[in-house]
């Protein structure tokens, strides 16, 4: 018995290191100031803005986003062309060199929400997971303001 009892012990330690070292594992991305605005309903997207800050030693590449909130989350880039029209464009992977950081917000990259699966009401909050290429995902609680919101101090 004595044997059996010190296999589970030594298989136990084991599996303790393993997690504590997984878990010490050195953060590589930090998101701030996320938030979004209401939606009117769920026939139109809804946005997401944040700045997503590469504070590893490698290069961190965005590739994609995910939620229970929208059927088709995406990274998209507006922008105005001579004529003054405006587009937005799928904007691809987006790279966040050491040091550096991605800033997501009106007018520019954003986190479009498309085909919401429940309107965004004031007040409430939903998680957001971003994806990287490297496997790594972080996820970030995005709180709902008013409508009209300029940002999360407004």
């Amino acid at each position: 018995m004595n044997v059996v009892l010190k296999i589970l012990a030594a298989t136990a330690l084991s599996i303790l290191g393993f997690v504590a070292a997984a878990m010490a594992e050195e953060q590589t991305v930090v998101v701030e100031d996320a938030w979004s605005r209401a939606s009117v309903g769920v026939n139109r997207p809804g946005a997401v803005y944040m700045t997503v800050r590469n504070i590893g030693e490698d290069t961190a590449i965005l590739t994609g986003l995910r939620t229970d909130l929208a059927k088709m989350p995406e990274i998209h880039l507006a922008s105005t062309n001579d004529q003054g029209v405006s587009s937005m464009t799928p904007a691809g992977d987006i790279e966040i060199a050491p040091g550096e950081a991605a800033a997501l917000e009106p007018g520019g990259l954003h986190a479009m929400l498309m085909r919401l699966s429940r309107p965004m009401v004031e007040g409430e909050a939903f998680a957001l997971t971003l994806t990287f290429a490297d496997g790594d995902e972080f996820t970030v609680d995005v709180p709902i303001l008013g409508v009209a919101a300029r940002g999360p101090e407004s």
